[in-house]
């Protein structure tokens, strides 16, 4: 995998930190030994990670919030790489049968792939919208009239639920009022739009140390654009990855933590010859404000289009965010799927967790939601983390 090949040095004791390790073995003749990378994955929640997305097409990434480790990376449809790790025909074939499988298996779709992220994007309009003082109430009305008009258009923005009328923040997020977070884009602006969505991370590539794509928040859009991008539309664009680290930075009082998945490079007498130190990376959002958007998010699993994301645990408390993101020219294909979530005890949050499902056959395309195809599976992935650390 990708991991092997950055550190190949470490795995096969051709690393310059082994010299020394080798020099032993040319004068004992022993044969060179190789080290260990020891990652930061949770077998647990690759394990429910995997088993949740099943054969549907899609991707989980969870992290812990406090550090940064990520505790899951899944992406489906995957593959045996023991399958072709050989030089026979057979292998051969396998290898190439992978290369031309349509369904792009050996594509890594948590950090590879950027989609659409439809409403949970509306995370980080909201903590836009609060950090440059366009709300300072989530319960109060936001002025919004039902068919408020796109600007540059004469087209309403449209709502899928009923009552967003001068929703409140915390309401419109509960129900996902697409006109109440357009017009807070539009009025926090392009600009500061661009500005709250870098601090998460976009615009940039991750180095996990695997590197990841950079997902988008358009710097160039007119006043339309940016409305519609405030709300996971338009030219917005997003890896799961990034997801994860929005909603990890919101559960973790507003510090977002530099995501990695090396814990530490072991010698092959284990002798620890790096350990990654957990990093901040931005303070995307204040501490005040993110609790703000932990009390909307913890109402969106408690009384909105969460609650299939509830773990039903004694003394956690879950925050989440549902998204159906259109896919294709006119949303001809089937929609994608999201879920972004955390979950939170006494002594903090250990798990935030994003997850699309991109192909759901099977599913009839009226019952295609981030609530009912991506929450349960983000509540499976924050069980097996809970589970593990009780």
């Amino acid at each position: 995998n990708q991991i092997e090949k950055i550190e190949d040095g470490i795995l096969t004791g051709n690393d310059d930190r082994l010299f020394f390790d080798r020099t032993m073995a040319m004068f004992t003749g022993e044969k060179k030994k190789g080290g260990d990378v020891v990652t930061t994955l949770s077998g647990a929640a690759q394990k429910a990670a995997f088993k949740g997305l099943g054969d549907k097409t899609g991707a989980v990434v969870a992290l812990e919030p406090s550090t940064g480790k990520i505790l899951a990376m899944a992406s489906t449809p995957s593959y045996d790489p023991s399958s072709f790790a050989g030089y026979s025909g057979d292998d051969e074939k396998a290898w190439v049968a992978l290369e031309k499988d349509k369904n792009k298996p050996k594509l890594n779709r948590a950090i590879r792939e950027i989609y659409p992220p439809g409403s949970v994007f509306k995370v980080v309009t909201a903590a836009a919208a609060l950090e440059n003082g366009k709300v300072t109430d989530i319960n109060a009305a936001t002025d919004t009239p039902e068919g408020w008009k796109i600007p540059l258009s004469t087209k309403p923005m449209v709502n899928h639920a009923q009552g967003c009328a001068n929703a409140s923040l915390n309401r419109a997020l509960e129900i996902s009022c697409n006109s109440v977070f357009a017009k807070l884009g539009d009025d926090v602006g392009r600009d500061k739009m661009v500005e709250t969505a870098e601090k998460f991370g976009f615009n940039a590539e991750q180095f996990t140390p695997v590197r990841s794509a950079a997902s988008v928040y358009d710097k160039q859009a007119d006043r339309g654009g940016n409305a519609l991008s405030s709300i996971g539309q338009f030219n917005t664009a997003t890896t799961p990855l990034q997801m994860a680290m929005v909603a990890s930075a919101i559960a973790n009082d507003g510090k977002l933590m530099k995501p990695y998945m090396i814990q530490e490079l072991r010698a092959p007498n284990l002798d620890v010859l790096k350990k990654t130190e957990p990093e901040e990376m931005s303070r995307p959002v204040s501490q005040q404000n993110a609790q703000l958007i932990q009390t909307m998010m913890e109402n969106v699993v408690t009384n909105g289009t969460g609650g299939n994301a509830d773990v039903g645990m004694d003394g956690v408390k879950v925050g989440g965010k549902t998204g159906t993101a259109q896919h294709g020219a006119k949303n001809a294909k089937r929609p994608y799927a999201w879920f972004i979530s955390y979950a939170k005890t006494s002594q903090g949050s250990p798990v935030a967790v994003a997850v699309i499902v991109e192909d759901s056959e099977g599913t009839d395309r009226e019952d295609i939601s981030g609530g009912g195809l991506a929450a349960p599976i983000a509540k499976a992935v924050m069980k097996a983390v809970l589970k593990s650390r009780s």
